[in-house]
């Protein structure tokens, strides 16, 4: 679908100019004077307002004649990793016990160099240090199912108990023969551009955008609430969270069967209960849900609880508007929002 709305386009061109990564996969632009079509956060030389046309999808900037940008790759950015990216975890989950190092990846024909300034870019960390960690973690679930310390460090890997214990001790703030409390946190992709997603053994603890202003705050407060460390890896609820999450980007969920572990106050708790209840497809207001929680006067404690979610979609805080109906602020962003909302309308 081709956009007309001058205005809007307007609001896309200079996202695009800044290269906002909030607005990945919002909208796509097909260049007129090159024949290519981008993403928000392309790097390459910005074209002039009057060559750009703005499209809903892909599929329609390809439609319209426009072949994927080499330096953005749309096709894949917008919705996933990069191809080298998802290759070199591929070798990874090939076997999860074993380091791929710099000559492994060369040897399959990607750059390590590449790999590791994507991670420190979209992750903070090198892709080696996400291997590390991936294998703690399952360090960490063999040493709950009694396997002994040593048997458990040879067969990650480990030349030696002490070269495991030091590992394991800096990553989770415990040794390998003391209850490790971990958050496990995982990267995935929607096409809204890619989110993190965090879990307990109890349930999931955040689920927001990557790109969320403050995320770094909110690990740092889920690690001290919690008194647990995040690592990097997977378990049921994190996988359950990607099932769930791409179905309701497909259309086919509008309900969470998701088991959150969502530390906040009684009160904060009341509020993200009364979100979750705002219909799908429906927008509400804070008035509305302080009368619903029967406290008319907490409409301002109720935007600070509603502020301290920290489970975006899930906990539907893209369902609130001012009082008038207006589309107001939004963690992941105000094109997120319209997205999010417009999406739940038209699949209602």
């Amino acid at each position: 679908m081709k956009i007309v709305d001058d205005d809007l386009c307007d609001i896309w061109y200079q996202a695009l100019l800044e290269r906002a990564s909030e607005y990945t996969g919002v909208f796509f632009v097909g260049v007129i004077t090159t024949g290519v079509f981008c993403i928000s956060v392309c790097r390459a030389r910005k074209p002039k307002r009057k060559n750009v046309e703005f499209y809903k999808d892909a599929k329609s900037a390809l439609a319209a004649g426009f072949r994927p940008c080499k330096v953005c790759r749309p096709a894949e950015n917008a919705h996933s990793a990069p191809l080298f990216v998802e290759e070199a975890l591929a070798l990874v989950r090939q076997d999860l016990k074993t380091r791929v190092t710099d000559a492994d990846l060369r040897k399959h024909g990607i750059s390590p160099e590449r790999v590791r300034r994507w991670f420190i870019q979209n992750h903070s960390i090198t892709f080696q240090a996400f291997q590390r960690m991936q294998r703690v973690n399952i360090a960490i679930q063999e040493l709950k199912s009694g396997r002994a310390a040593t048997d458990v460090a040879l067969d990650n890997g480990y030349e030696s108990l002490s070269g495991f214990g030091y590992t394991y001790k800096r990553l989770t703030g415990a040794a390998p023969t003391q209850r490790a409390e971990v958050i496990v946190i995982h990267r995935f992709t929607t096409p809204l551009g890619p989110m993190f997603v965090c879990a307990t053994e109890r349930g999931v603890c955040l689920l927001e955008f990557t790109d969320r202003r403050l995320l770094e705050t909110e690990f740092r407060d889920i690690q001290r609430l919690m008194n647990a460390r995040i690592v990097t890896g997977e378990n049921n609820h994190t996988r359950q969270t990607v099932k769930e999450i791409s179905e309701y980007f497909a259309g086919t969920r509008r309900q969470f069967d998701l088991v959150l572990d969502a530390p906040g106050s009684d009160f904060q708790r009341s509020v993200w209960q009364a979100l979750r209840a705002v219909p799908y497809g429906q927008t509400s207001c804070y008035q509305t849900i302080s009368l619903l929680l029967n406290k008319p006067d907490a409409a301002r404690a109720i935007a600070a609880a509603h502020g301290a979610n920290r489970i975006a979609i899930v906990i539907p805080c893209h369902r609130i508007s001012a009082n008038d109906g207006a589309i107001t602020g939004y963690g992941g962003g105000i094109a997120r929002k319209e997205w999010l909302i417009e999406h739940e309308k038209n699949m209602s």
